[in-house]
């Protein structure tokens, strides 16, 4: 008689934990329209997660999320607050339609240095990068540079790409034929506490 097929074999398989995450895995169904983009997700997140060590923290903005809606006073403020009656509130505000334009393409990065304080991006602020959007002259990029993640101003000059810092004890980087440089997208906010 033959030994069964299928089920559990005892010593078969992969050993728990040996998989390049270090843990147990578990096998997930998706519907085939969606497999493209949650397989560009995933290589999105396995890029990132080796650049971890490098900038503390990555983050994806959750899709089909509960709106949060926070009340928008109908007057500005120059100094003080206006008066929390419902007479003021102009409407409902979800900070999602404010800071993400493009859900597939947004993911949001902490901070960490000092390079970019003249820009008012400070050690611990949190950015919201978006990929859909063109990097040009002028704005500020995430890169990565031989393999860690950087923020800095792209700038265009003299024939050259250039990665500038907004500090000065920092210095701008060439973007030459021989360095390993991906622009990852273009910062649409920066995230900071007062």
């Amino acid at each position: 008689m033959s030994p069964p097929r299928g089920g559990a074999r005892p010593r078969a398989g992969r050993k728990r934990g040996s998989n390049v995450y270090g843990e147990p895995t578990r096998p997930v169904r998706v519907p085939l329209s969606l497999y493209p983009g949650i397989q560009q997700l995933l290589d999105r997140l396995k890029i990132v997660r080796g650049a971890l060590p490098h900038f503390g923290e990555v983050a994806f903005p959750e899709t089909g999320h509960q709106s949060l809606s926070i009340p928008l006073f109908l007057s500005r403020v120059p100094a003080g607050f206006p008066s929390p009656a419902d007479d003021y509130v102009e409407k409902r505000l979800d900070l999602n339609e404010h800071l993400i334009d493009h859900p597939a393409a947004t993911f949001f990065v902490r901070v960490k240095g000092h390079s970019m304080e003249g820009a008012a991006i400070h050690d611990g602020d949190l950015l919201v990068v978006d990929r859909a959007i063109e990097p040009s002259h002028g704005r500020i990029v995430l890169a990565v540079v031989n393999g860690e993640l950087t923020v800095k101003r792209l700038a265009f000059r003299d024939g050259h790409a250039w990665l500038e810092p907004e500090n000065p004890a920092y210095r701008p980087l060439q973007l030459t034929e021989g360095l390993d440089c991906d622009i990852w997208g273009v910062v649409k906010h920066v995230i900071h506490a007062v």
